[in-house]
């Protein structure tokens, strides 16, 4: 007897472990956060500080060793901005672990240093585990606090508080909290062909095909919003829809809800707005691309990426 993918949760019981940037297992303390957290946390022995110039990661670079953790006394050079510092938690051995900005520009730091943007982390394995989930929370909020200095209803200068996870304005007292973007990034499914829907991007590397996805718009299901950007991209229609995992994407501060999606109509009728290609797939032409051993040339994301994962999973089901 044939057993569907909507009806089970194989071939992992959790597969947003996974994924990169997920591996984060601090401690957020979020309850016990107030104004004094940073400073206390700045005080205690062994504290480690992750330093962010623009919207990227710096690395201490000493010949093949990078390493991404700073003492306070270690970012004097950097001009580190105290004021947006934020306070990321605590690990397991009760380490505080900070991020804070720093002045000196990304493009102008001294040899010794590396700056690395997210993407690069991940992809070149400069940072891997714990840590890469560290910093792109760190991300994350950096900029965040970064983006909102102003108020959005007077204008007036926004101060960060408890820790970095507020922003009050100095006039008329609104108070933020940091957003997080809900994207849908979903495997079409066609059961009973047994094949997959995946489309490329103009902006992809030559070759490459991976999952739609788009962001879920306010009132909307993560259902519905994975029916409207597939039949929007598409032009397939979409019965029921499965999560299977997610994965935090810092780039600025999103998250993609991964999902499978059965589709109800086969002929694509595509987007070339927002595709350049889109077509079905057999699951052994999905595999040749992700182990990067296709004939043709065609490639997947890489292993990593919450697309890989929906695609690797929905080869690897055992049916």
């Amino acid at each position: 007897m044939s057993h569907s993918i909507f009806s089970s949760d194989a071939p992992h019981p959790e597969a947003s472990s996974l994924t990169a940037f997920a591996e984060n297992q601090l401690n957020r303390d979020a309850e016990h956060r107030d104004e004094e957290s940073i400073k206390q946390a700045l005080a205690k022995e062994g504290t480690h500080i992750l330093a962010f110039a623009q919207d990227r990661l710096v690395l201490k670079h000493d010949g093949q060793v990078l390493d991404p953790l700073f003492a306070r006394y270690e970012l004097k050079d950097l001009d580190p901005n105290w004021d947006d510092a934020v306070l990321l938690g605590y690990r397991k051995s009760g380490e505080p672990r900070l991020a804070v900005p720093v002045r000196v520009n990304a493009d102008e730091l001294a040899s010794q240093y590396k700056p690395a943007d997210m993407r690069s982390l991940w992809r070149d394995l400069l940072l891997e585990g714990e840590i890469l989930g560290e910093a792109a929370q760190g991300m994350s909020l950096i900029r965040w606090n970064g983006d909102n200095r102003f108020c959005g209803r007077c204008g007036s200068v926004m101060e960060s508080r408890i820790g970095g996870y507020k922003r009050v304005c100095t006039a008329c007292e609104h108070v933020i909290f940091p957003r997080t973007d809900p994207v849908v990034i979903m495997l079409g499914i066609d059961e009973e062909r047994n094949r997959c829907l995946l489309g490329r991007s103009h902006h992809f590397a030559p070759g490459m095909y991976s999952c739609l996805a788009g962001f879920v718009e306010p009132g909307e299901t993560i259902e519905n919003a994975v029916r409207r950007e597939t039949l929007e991209e598409s032009g397939i229609h979409i019965g029921r829809v499965r999560y299977h995992a997610s994965q935090p994407w810092p780039m600025p501060h999103s998250l993609m809800i991964g999902c499978y999606a059965e589709a109800k109509s086969m002929e694509i009728h595509m987007d070339e707005a927002e595709l350049e290609d889109c077509r079905w797939f057999t699951p052994e032409d999905t595999l040749a691309m992700l182990d990067r051993v296709s004939a043709s040339g065609n490639t997947s994301p890489p292993k990593g990426a919450i697309a890989h994962r929906l695609m690797r999973d929905w080869v690897e089901w055992k049916r």
